[in-house]
């Protein structure tokens, strides 16, 4: 009997080694991945850490803030005009991604666009034939910096505006325009902004949405609910003290006031990975200004350190002035070199 038990033991023993053996030859397979998961564009744009926003239009030769959409064209008269320049200074402090300002508010469009003649055909820039975002989409190709364009849903100047099918077709006629005829576009940003004594409009986002990704099928979709990258839900550059690349999108909605704790903060629960963007102003406006001046260097690091800090990417901008030098920041130089 212990023979016959011991012939057991040994046989089980030599089975054992023979399938160890056999299953050594087989790597470990890798574990399952725990969603939700960054889309390639999303870790891209992550990865950048700082990105540069430049506010130009009619805004700057008013001294404005928002325009009236009652502005002449005549206005915007940017004598040597040098996007070129702006580029430079996006190399030089490492910014591989501008944002520019195609259209705000006040309806004026820095392009020939053929839906209206609130633009630069009206303008002395180049005698009518000049076109902002062509020269901004050169000059950043040439430099090796990437573009965003920022569309704004409201619309002060367009007789349009408050008519939901009229309008809307003519907001996603100017998305056809910016996407098809500039190159490769990194990101759009959608602006919930709007004025309280603006028209009741319908904006058809998810139709917006779906023809940008049709248009553009790597580009980054900003707006208050992404679906590409949240708003943090200010403009002072600061996330909240956790802000997490996730949260639930069900919970999101463009241009509620309610929810901007929730988008600072993002939910360490949340279904659907829409990380933050912080936007800020390195002068106290968004357009420039004569009378303004820019932020202190230890303000822009103490914003560097609750932004990218803080799990997100700053959006700095950086206004164009009415002059061939377009933007100045040679004293800032140095903190950026730091960061």
């Amino acid at each position: 009997m212990a023979t016959h038990y011991h012939l057991i033991i040994s046989t089980l023993i030599i089975l054992y080694n023979i399938l160890s053996s056999h299953q050594d030859h087989f790597a470990t397979t890798p574990p399952l991945p725990i969603l939700p998961l960054p889309s390639y564009s999303q870790l891209k744009w992550q990865q950048r850490e700082i990105i540069f926003f430049h506010h130009f239009g009619v805004n700057t030769f008013t001294n404005s803030e928002w325009g009236t959409g009652k502005e002449s064209p005549k206005i915007f008269n940017p004598k040597g005009l040098n996007t070129t320049q702006w580029v430079d200074v996006a190399v030089q402090m490492g910014v591989s991604l501008s944002i520019l300002t195609a259209k705000h508010h006040d309806g004026f469009c820095l392009w020939p666009s053929k839906y209206t003649d609130h633009s630069v055909i009206g303008s002395p820039l180049q005698d009518g034939h000049g076109d902002v975002v062509k020269d901004f989409a050169d000059a950043a190709r040439a430099g090796g910096v990437d573009i965003g364009l920022y569309l704004s849903p409201w619309d002060r100047h367009d007789y349009r505006y408050g008519k939901t099918i009229a309008y809307n077709e003519y907001y996603m006629g100017q998305l056809q325009e910016l996407l098809n005829k500039y190159g490769s576009v990194s990101e759009i940003w959608f602006d919930g902004a709007k004025g309280p004594n603006a028209p009741n409009m319908t904006y058809f986002f998810s139709d917006w949405f779906a023809m940008v990704g049709e248009l553009q099928s790597t580009i980054n979709i900003f707006s208050d609910a992404g679906p590409g990258v949240r708003w943090v839900g200010n403009e002072k550059g600061f996330a909240g003290t956790t802000c997490w690349s996730t949260i639930n999108k069900t919970a999101l909605s463009i241009g509620n006031e309610s929810i901007v704790d929730y988008l600072a903060t993002g939910d360490p629960k949340g279904t659907d990975w829409l990380p933050a963007e912080c936007d800020v102003s390195i002068r106290p406006g968004w357009f420039w200004h004569k009378s303004e001046s820019p932020k202190k260097l230890s303000e822009l690091l103490q914003i560097y350190y609750n932004s990218v800090g803080r799990n997100c990417v700053l959006l700095l901008n950086v206004p164009p002035n009415t002059t061939h030098h377009g933007i100045n920041l040679r004293k800032r130089h140095s903190t950026f070199k730091r960061i």
